[in-house]
């Protein structure tokens, strides 16, 4: 990993960005823009970072930091620095690596990761795979008696906590795949994949680790009784039969002992029915903007939710951070960390393990920084006194 990491020092990557264009000249135009790209507009996915640009700090200075404190405790397990890897679905296509060396990342920096139902590899094998804590996010895929499994084997191989993402009735119209020919790509027609291959055959690299690695990998993690585990096509018309409502809360309450998390939270009247349901925790989030488009930026509606929870839930943020600074102003506005997907997974395709820590070396030092420069050393001291926030319009619960 070493000589790997070597290439993703300065000058060539000094931010997320310079991640996210390496990402997209190794991987395929389809995979990329699964990875990068949001639904319809992408109106929600540009303004999940554009909020953060509206938020503005105010500096104490002359104050000595000479030792910033970045440690946190999300559901009383402590991190090292406030951002946990969020779930990304299918990262075993982006690099062979996948979910298992991104959950290994996360454990030799300190903190969490968060497996997606979405997996290509068995939920059992990335427990394994992390010394850090680690949730498995559910997705009602296959129906309860499935989600019921997937809920046994997460217990049993000692997950902490179980995230339950409430924003997917359907799949949302993500034009980008449409156009790429994802569907076609992920069939078993031989025929319909022809248009494609030439892209593919444009990226040697990407596609002899994808060989190497067995091809299109199964979903270790929805097995249906009789059948085995779901293949990868067949996830956006289950989800379509599949719709999680606040009353599975209730059977789920039942069979997993540990902390529930409910993750797609977006209006103060929903974190306060989880919060009722039983949550110790609600995520703040659009999905990344992937789901419906002209819904507003989860920076936006972080304070309503923080408001509407009245301390009895722990509220986390994910959507558009990009940078340390971004960190810092989520939890000025109330969170007790954030979650960052899209900023590591541009690691994970640009270079595996090595490429994930790069990334979390990037947002860390980036807040590190941020603390130093604003006059605050821990990041228990940050509060809304650091942050000017008229510009950002935001919502109030």
């Amino acid at each position: 990993m070493s000589g790997t990491l070597r290439h993703l020092e300065p000058p060539r990557v000094v931010n997320i960005e310079d991640l996210r264009r390496l990402a997209q000249q190794r991987l395929p135009k389809v995979i990329f823009d699964y990875l990068d790209g949001g639904a319809e507009d992408e109106i929600t996915l540009r303004e999940n970072s554009s909020a953060f640009q509206e938020v503005y700090f105010r500096p104490r200075q002359a104050v000595a930091t000479p030792k910033r404190d970045l440690r946190t405790k999300v559901l009383g397990t402590e991190i090292a620095f406030p951002a946990l890897l969020a779930p990304v679905g299918y990262s075993r296509m982006m690099h062979p690596d996948g979910e298992a060396g991104a959950a290994r990342v996360a454990g030799a920096a300190g903190t969490g990761y968060i497996l997606s139902t979405i997996s290509g590899y068995k939920l059992e094998d990335v427990r394994a795979a992390t010394k850090g804590p680690c949730w498995f996010q559910l997705y009602m895929v296959g129906g309860r008696e499935v989600a019921e499994d997937s809920i046994a084997r997460a217990k049993q191989a000692g997950y902490g906590a179980l995230v339950v993402t409430v924003d997917t009735p359907i799949a949302g119209m993500r034009e980008r795949d449409s156009r790429n020919g994802m569907k076609q790509l992920m069939g078993k027609n031989a025929l319909a994949k022809l248009p494609y291959i030439e892209e593919f055959l444009a990226h040697p690299r990407w596609l002899a680790g994808f060989l190497r690695d067995g091809g299109m990998p199964k979903l270790e993690n929805i097995v249906v009784r009789g059948k085995g585990a779901l293949a990868l096509l067949d996830v956006t018309s289950a989800l379509a039969r599949t719709v999680v409502t606040w009353e599975d809360f209730r059977w789920m309450r039942e069979i997993w002992t540990g902390p529930i998390v409910a993750k797609g939270v977006m209006i103060g009247d929903d974190a306060r029915r989880a919060v009722d349901a039983g949550c110790a925790g609600v995520i703040v989030s659009n999905h990344g903007g992937r789901q419906l488009d002209c819904c507003d930026a989860t920076l936006r509606v972080l304070p309503e939710v923080v408001a509407a929870v009245r301390g009895q839930a722990e509220v986390l943020v994910d959507g558009g951070v990009r940078r340390g600074g971004d960190i810092a102003k989520a939890i000025c506005l109330g969170a007790k960390a954030v979650l960052i997907g899209r900023a590591y997974a541009y690691g994970l395709a640009a270079a595996g393990e090595a490429g994930v820590t790069r990334a979390l070396q990037i947002l860390r030092e980036d807040l590190d920084r941020t603390l130093a420069l604003i006059g605050c050393e821990t990041v228990a001291g940050l509060d809304s006194s650091y942050v000017e926030m008229g510009r950002l319009g935001l919502r109030r619960g």
